[in-house]
């Protein structure tokens, strides 16, 4: 499987997130706690968007080798500053090693990013690429579960309405999966953004999901821990939502519930329960 992570909030230097922490995500490349596999090599890609962009559209950096070795990223981490930043390391479930099959994806002004699979994706492949909208199935890139979820939910109304078209995405994965005999078609946890909002997914057709956690609110730990620099540099609205925790400070993470999802907006975090719907 694979680990992520999304960051909402002060606009700081990539950096700060993706290697400073303790147990970053780039320490998780090789020693990854609660992941199906200990090491995530088969990729990597970060997403975000520009302090005052006037374009809306994130920019995406996605290579094939490890995360951890990567001078480029390493560079940019160093100079890009942003308030919304995607990052994500992958361990293949079968689909090619290539940069079209690295996270996140991207269309328009939206990003995505998962984490699990689809069972048995190979026989369910073809129906499920014929239920995504003419329109869009010329932008499908790769060859991953990952991004067929993706644009199975842009299908369904992503940009009306985020919560209701991953709903419907799973609940036509399940169904198209459930008729091919597959008794668990689904496993994710799944982060989309349209540049302002965060939403992360945690859901199993099996009922036992991936790890994900999100961050405690800032002013809540700055109480616990007033001498933690970070603390006293980023907003109270500043959030993480990650596949597992980036340190050890006490109070700092929280487990996502199994079968919910959360949305990460200035001023208005939510967390809220999840189950598919009918496409």
């Amino acid at each position: 499987m694979c680990r992520w992570l999304a960051y909402s909030g002060t606009p700081i230097l990539l950096e700060t997130v993706l290697y400073k922490p303790e147990h970053s995500l780039i320490d998780q490349g090789l020693h990854s706690r609660l992941g199906v596999e200990t090491t995530n090599g088969d990729g990597f890609g970060i997403g975000w968007y520009a302090e005052n962009s006037s374009s809306g559209t994130p920019a995406v950096v996605r290579d094939i080798g490890p995360v951890w070795s990567n001078r480029n990223l390493r560079e940019i981490a160093q100079h890009v500053r942003s308030p919304l930043l995607f990052a994500h390391i992958r361990a293949s479930t079968g689909t090619p090693v290539q940069q079209t099959n690295c996270h996140p994806f991207r269309h328009g002004r939206w990003m995505w990013m998962h984490n699990g699979s689809i069972a048995e994706f190979h026989t369910l492949r073809r129906e499920l690429c014929m239920a995504v909208d003419p329109v869009l199935y010329a932008d499908l890139e790769g060859t991953t579960d990952s991004e067929v979820m993706f644009f199975l939910a842009l299908t369904f109304g992503l940009d009306a309405d985020p919560p209701g078209a991953v709903a419907r995405m799973a609940g036509l994965v399940e169904r198209t999966g459930r008729a091919h005999g597959v008794d668990a078609p689904l496993q994710m946890t799944v982060a989309v953004t349209d540049g302002t909002s965060v939403w992360a997914f945690r859901y199993a057709s099996a009922g036992v999901a991936r790890s994900l956690f999100y961050s405690t609110r800032v002013d809540s730990l700055r109480a616990l821990h007033p001498d933690v620099p970070i603390l006293r540099e980023v907003s109270d609205d500043t959030r993480l939502v990650v596949s597992e925790p980036l340190g050890d400070l006490p109070g700092a993470w929280n487990e996502v519930p199994e079968h919910s999802y959360g949305v990460v907006r200035a001023g208005a975090d939510a967390l809220r329960p999840f189950s598919p719907m009918a496409a």
